[in-house]
């Protein structure tokens, strides 16, 4: 446990074999439970997760449904076991565990329902993320603040940490299952009013190719923040006070 938290780890997998055993293997001691979530993998990731010790479980896709699939599968999970916390982890060693306590700690303290990684503000950002990631993570990331309402900087961030109240709260199975995911989570936690804080992580990037394809993903994410943007619009509406022709407080 992590003060007073029982904390569950999700960790999206998709052809992570190679990577996985060292992601695994450097989670901190404090982490209770972790469910392995392999996405449809063509290679031995299952294998690999199943031998990383007794705290692991491993979920498996019978057919691919993205990352945002593969979140949502550990989310699930991570409700019946009633975690007071749960992170999100990727598979491929480009979290540093020890940064965990960073995300824990807003949501211990009561200071925040969600808590996101944040690489941008890193004084080494630009040095160590490709620059079509960087430039790519900077515009999404102001898109997703315009369409959402919550100053974050980094919105593609996949280290997350989220408590169970909230959790209980999220139409899980609503939510899309591809590279969008991180900006539609953050549109329904807005919906339902959950307080979102950033914390400063570290940008690790190894030699590992990253699957996702720019213009590939640029449309559909687009797509997402639009439709986030109209329901927050709306909720503004609905809240707003109905002044009647000739009210003398207008």
């Amino acid at each position: 446990m992590y003060r007073g938290m029982r904390v569950v780890v999700v960790v999206p997998a998709f052809n992570e074999a190679r990577l996985l055993p060292r992601t695994l293997a450097g989670l901190p001691a404090f982490v209770d439970h972790v469910v392995v979530v392999d996405d449809a993998s063509a290679d031995d990731t299952s294998g690999a997760a199943h031998g990383a010790g007794p705290r692991v479980e491993v979920l498996r896709h019978a057919v691919n449904r993205g990352v945002g699939g593969a979140i949502v599968t550990g989310y699930q999970r991570a409700l019946i076991l009633q975690a007071d916390a749960t992170v999100v982890v990727g598979a491929d060693a480009q979290m540093d565990p020890a940064e965990m306590h960073r995300l824990l700690d807003p949501l211990a303290d009561g200071l925040a329902d969600y808590a996101k990684g944040d690489r941008l503000g890193h004084p080494e950002v630009v040095r160590r993320m490709p620059w079509v990631r960087l430039l790519g993570n900077h515009a999404l990331s102001w898109m997703t603040r315009l369409a959402t309402g919550y100053a974050v900087r980094d919105s593609q961030c996949g280290y997350t940490a989220l408590n169970l109240a909230t959790l209980r709260q999220l139409p899980l199975d609503d939510l899309y299952g591809r590279y969008g995911f991180p900006n539609d989570l953050l549109a329904k936690l807005a919906a339902v009013g959950a307080r979102v804080v950033d914390r400063p992580v570290s940008p690790i990037y190894g030699d590992e190719r990253s699957g996702i394809r720019v213009v590939r993903v640029v449309a559909p994410i687009s797509l997402l923040l639009l439709r986030a943007g109209v329901a927050r619009l709306a909720r503004r509406v609905r809240r707003a006070p109905v002044r009647l022709l000739g009210d003398s407080r207008a």
